[in-house]
């Protein structure tokens, strides 16, 4: 009788903790989301803002490199600043670099659109200017340089592209379907955390006795009477 309490105490206690049991806590999810959305911007965003900062100052540096070689800085920026050549000069690639970082950062940084017509426009303006700028002008004749600017500005550009359309956007709109789930998921919550069990769900049978018709046979001659 006792093993048999016992064993109906220990399944209602098992019972209870696993009806207890919430390993991620709904609430501390809740709370995580609403932190990362109360961010000012989300980290892959940020990613996304650094490489377009980097574009920049890439472009800048290779400029700054082409001048220097070239004749030195001072000479090279009256030559292609004040009397600026379209078929000679890399001062619009410049320029192009910085149109692309402010209007970017401006757009996806600053007023933190969530759509790709910006860097639609900004690859598009870079794409067709390059090519054109490729076909008509002199750069190629320029050595390394000219090949290297108009090729790097237009890798970085697509690069930009390909990582807001591929990665800033499908990421931050499947952080905002998680977060609204987790959100309603407090409606859901009293149907994981069932009440107490009843004992009348569960029979623990009587342990069975070894021997019993042994046992059985054995008390009954000793019952029988004395003759």
């Amino acid at each position: 009788m006792d093993s048999q309490c016992s064993s109906n105490v220990g399944s209602r206690a098992t019972l209870g903790g696993v009806g207890n049991i919430n390993p991620t806590p709904i609430s501390s999810r809740i709370e995580s989301y609403e932190g990362g959305e109360k961010k000012c911007i989300s980290d892959v965003r940020r990613t996304f803002c650094l490489f377009v900062t980097f574009d920049l100052l890439f472009v800048t540096l290779l400029w700054i490199i082409e001048l220097n070689v070239n004749g030195g800085i001072e000479v090279q920026l009256k030559k292609e600043v004040l009397d600026y050549d379209y078929r000679k000069s890399f001062f619009d690639i410049f320029v192009l670099a910085v149109f692309r970082f402010a209007a970017l950062i401006l757009a996806y940084a600053v007023c933190k659109l969530r759509h790709w017509w910006a860097i639609a426009i900004t690859t598009a303006i870079t794409t067709g200017f390059l090519i054109v700028k490729v076909v008509l002008s002199k750069l190629l004749s320029q050595g390394a340089f000219g090949y290297l600017l108009p090729i790097v500005s237009f890798i970085l550009a697509w690069i930009e592209t390909w990582l807001l359309d591929f990665k800033v956007l499908p990421q931050e709109a499947s952080d905002e379907i998680r977060y609204l789930s987790v959100q309603n998921a407090p409606d859901r919550e009293p149907l994981l955390h069932q009440g107490p069990v009843p004992d009348s769900q569960f029979y623990s049978p009587p342990e069975s006795m070894a021997d019993s018709d042994e046992d059985f046979d054995d008390k009954y001659d000793l019952e029988k009477p004395i003759v």
